[in-house]
């Protein structure tokens, strides 16, 4: 439903070693700027983007504390994200089979960090992270 509302719909993916080498907050800046250019909104139009400003960003935009609580359209873009990423990782249950990527979707829930404290982290787990499960690993290299 909301595809089919939505004008123009971006999604821009980064990778977990993209996160580690970057840090989050960067990588998510950075997307974030990158999928507003890609819609390439009219000159007058300014676009609103959930909490932070977008220093490098070409496109007009207004952070909006807590948007997806007051704006439908961040609240359509949450969505369309999260259905994004829910979906990729339904996928990945395949490819890294053990890790119940298809029942947590790579939420830290207490099947998630029992998986990794079982088996150890995929490539699709972010080094950086910091959690308990993670604590209890070698992570160099």
């Amino acid at each position: 439903m909301v595809l089919r509302a939505a004008e123009r719909v971006s999604v821009v993916v980064r990778s977990a070693r993209g996160i580690d080498d970057r840090g989050l907050h960067v990588t998510n800046i950075e997307a974030l700027s990158v999928a507003l250019e890609r819609l390439r909104p009219a000159a007058e139009a300014t676009c609103l983007v959930d909490g932070f400003a977008l220093r490098d960003c070409t496109v007009a935009h207004r952070a909006v504390i807590e948007g997806d609580g007051t704006s439908a359209a961040i609240a359509a873009a949450s969505v369309i994200a999260k259905v994004t990423r829910d979906r990729y990782m339904h996928g990945a249950a395949s490819a890294y089979p053990g890790w119940g990527f298809e029942e947590h979707v790579g939420y830290s829930t207490p099947e998630h960090r029992e998986a990794i404290e079982r088996i150890g982290i995929s490539p699709l787990h972010r080094r950086s992270f910091q959690s308990v499960a993670y604590s209890q690993l070698e992570l160099a290299g």
